[in-house]
């Protein structure tokens, strides 16, 4: 059976060469503690950007940081590849497990406990109204593309759109909630200091 290092030494190896270059890019920008330094892997192949992700995210959370990272690059039939490997072969590593350790691997920790976005759901769809500018850096974070951006701000209502954040922007799990929740903190504080006062 493979390791998870084999599988994700596999994704990268089918990446194109321009592909591979965006990811080793995207790798080097990636925001949290556990920085990779960018001559770790400028001008290296993919068995060594491999070596460079398992020491750096261990061999457990690399996959997931991968799936991230792809997914950042717009790669989303490698990430959903790479997902489903993964589910296969580690059946207890699901895909929500998985990307809640990306989540723990960068800035914001929220793996065991459900998340705040989840927890407070109903008051952020009331409550939130501050959309344009959350939309604008939704899609800048790539958290979400042009179509569902413009589908959302088209719909008519905050709560509207706010639930159509929920349902098209946080469905691909951790790292897009831990994105959405840094928004809020910057363009709704004062509700999300209310929120967490009530948890």
């Amino acid at each position: 059976m493979p390791t998870k290092k084999d599988i994700v030494k596999d994704a990268l190896e089918d990446l194109s060469k321009i592909n591979f270059k965006k990811f080793c890019d995207a790798l080097v920008d990636r925001r949290g503690d556990r920085k990779v330094a960018k001559n770790k892997v400028q001008d290296k192949d993919f068995m060594d950007v491999t070596n460079v992700l398992v020491s750096s995210f261990t061999e457990d959370e690399t996959p997931a940081v991968v799936i991230e990272l792809l997914k950042s690059i717009k790669c989303f039939d490698e990430a959903k590849n790479l997902e489903d490997l993964i589910a296969e072969h580690f059946p207890k590593s699901s895909a929500s497990k998985a990307t809640a350790a990306a989540g723990a691997a960068g800035e914001t920790t929220c793996s065991s406990e459900e998340h705040f976005v989840d927890k407070h759901r109903t008051e952020l769809i009331e409550r939130v109204t501050n959309i344009p500018p959350i939309l604008n850096l939704l899609l800048k974070k790539k958290v979400i593309q042009d179509p569902v951006y413009e589908e959302i701000c088209d719909t008519k209502g905050n709560p509207e759109k706010m639930t159509k954040i929920y349902r098209q922007a946080l469905k691909s799990g951790i790292c897009a909630k831990d994105i959405f929740f840094e928004i809020l903190k910057d363009k709704e504080p004062l509700l999300v200091e209310d929120l967490e006062k009530k948890a």
